[in-house]
């Protein structure tokens, strides 16, 4: 390819934010290229982070609910095993079809794929090199997409055998004995989930009160209790000082909040305490693309950056690091490109625990509320008296609707169920008009649906449930 070669759109980065993005832009008639270093398309998520760890939790609640629950619906089943090569294989198959699943869906849009690290130049230009060697295009727009990387304790350095990242976790050729999971967040919990299922011994180290950072202290609370009665075990206000060996064992060493010495053996240490954004060799720098104080880069309103012409969304830029973020972000910035009014609500962003039961939340917390200054009115539903749920064995976990006093208007929700990451999207379609309280309380649900929980949790912001007092 020369580098006469010009675009109007080129993006840097195919994840979630990337890739949707470039097929935003070629749906609007702009000629794009989508730029990555790897040869499938999907980045992070689709490779070695959302899609992979969510059809490991797949398999292994299957495994559980085999070995430890069958007997309870009559089925008697006799040395039940665990082949971890068939679940590794069915995992790699899922991540294959839905990667490739999206390169069709690029080529299909006459999107131009170049593979190799990209660096910009400056004056709209980029230069990808690959194993085929260098090539320069310009673009008239140039999105940076180059998404975020897993973060490092100083003091235990990820060496990808002991020491190992959630890129590491999904990966393993046997299941450790040991599994110290540092960091009570989303991925730790979800992959220790997946491995104490296995038969791992997890231990969760959590340097916050609670667990579930983001949730409410009485959602946070019952996660806790509901997975200690899983068996992980779970440490709160436990601050990581580091790792020793002694006798061929690892041992991470930490202090609880009196600062007294504890010690944890671990064959491996699973250290996710976040993520950050992946600028490494973009030559920012040179463009002219300025960084904040947390590696962040900087933009308006409308994704620009210092840059002319350049624009960033996804993991780089400010806000929650979640796929479906950086989606809404791609379709913005290939619409205001086009001249569109591309747009993001931020107040209506849903994160989830993908664990068994799941955890779901929108909007603001009751203690935001709080902080804020906002009078509000809560609603909260048990599982244990949704039929739906008595029915299919899942009354673990509640419902909790936040409510401005005043108006009613629904600030936000929080969920412990198993699906919660489906059912939450009812309470964001009911927020994204600015719907209140009543309105999920009136609105009719199928029963017996574990999702009338939601609309009982609407009827108790006003205490008028019916299927609780």
């Amino acid at each position: 390819m020369s580098e006469e070669t010009k675009y109007d759109f080129a993006v840097i980065g195919a994840g979630p934010g990337g890739y949707v993005a470039a097929i935003r832009a070629a749906q609007l008639g702009l000629k794009t290229a989508l730029i990555d270093k790897r040869s499938s398309l999907g980045g992070t998520c689709l490779n070695i982070g959302c899609i992979p760890s969510k059809a490991l939790l797949h398999s292994s609640e299957h495994y559980a609910i085999t070995k430890n629950h069958a007997s309870d619906h009559g089925i008697e089943v006799s040395d039940v095993s665990l082949n971890l090569d068939t679940v590794m294989k069915k995992k790699e198959a899922v991540v294959s079809k839905l990667t490739g699943g999206v390169g069709v869906l690029v080529e299909k849009r006459g999107i131009t794929r170049l593979t190799g690290s990209a660096s910009l130049l400056g004056d709209q230009k980029i230069r990808i090199s690959g194993e085929e060697g260098e090539t320069t295009i310009s673009a008239a727009n140039i999105v940076l997409a180059s998404g975020s990387v897993p973060m490092e304790l100083p003091f235990l350095k990820i060496d990808g055998e002991k020491i190992v990242s959630s890129d590491h976790a999904i990966g393993f050729d046997s299941v450790p004995e040991n599994l110290v999971v540092i960091g009570g967040g989303a991925i730790g919990l979800e992959l220790g989930s997946v491995w104490n299922r296995y038969g791992s011994k997890v231990t969760v180290l959590e340097f916050l009160p609670n667990i579930a950072a983001g949730y409410d202290n009485d959602v946070s609370k019952t996660l806790a209790r509901l997975f200690k009665k899983q068996g992980l075990e779970i440490h709160v206000s436990t601050k990581v000082t580091g790792a020793e060996e002694k006798d061929g064992q690892l041992f991470v060493i930490a202090e609880n909040k009196k600062g007294e010495k504890q010690e944890f053996p671990a064959d491996k240490v699973l250290v996710s305490v976040g993520r950050k954004p992946y600028t490494e060799g973009l030559g920012l720098e040179a463009a002219g693309v300025e960084l904040n104080e947390r590696g962040q880069v900087v933009t308006d309103e409308h994704y620009k950056t210092s840059a002319d012409g350049i624009f960033a969304i996804g993991d780089i830029i400010a806000g929650p690091m979640l796929a479906h973020k950086a989606e809404e972000e791609g379709v913005a910035i290939a619409e205001l490109v086009a001249g569109k009014a591309g747009h993001v609500n931020y107040d209506v962003i849903p994160n989830v625990i993908y664990t068994e039961p799941e955890a779901a939340g929108v909007g603001i917390t009751e203690a935001q509320a709080k902080e804020q200054g906002i009078a509000v009115n809560i609603g909260k539903f048990p599982l244990a008296a949704n039929g739906r749920a008595l029915a299919t064995d899942a009354t673990d976990g509640l419902v909790k609707i936040i409510a401005c006093a005043e108006t009613d208007k629904i600030l936000g929700a929080q969920i412990i169920a198993r699906n919660a990451s489906e059912m939450i999207s009812e309470i964001v379609t009911h927020m994204e008009y600015g719907g209140s309280a009543e309105d999920l309380g009136r609105t009719i649900h199928a029963h017996p649906t574990i999702s009338e929980s939601i609309k009982e949790a609407g009827l108790a912001v006003s205490k008028s449930a019916i299927h609780s007092l």
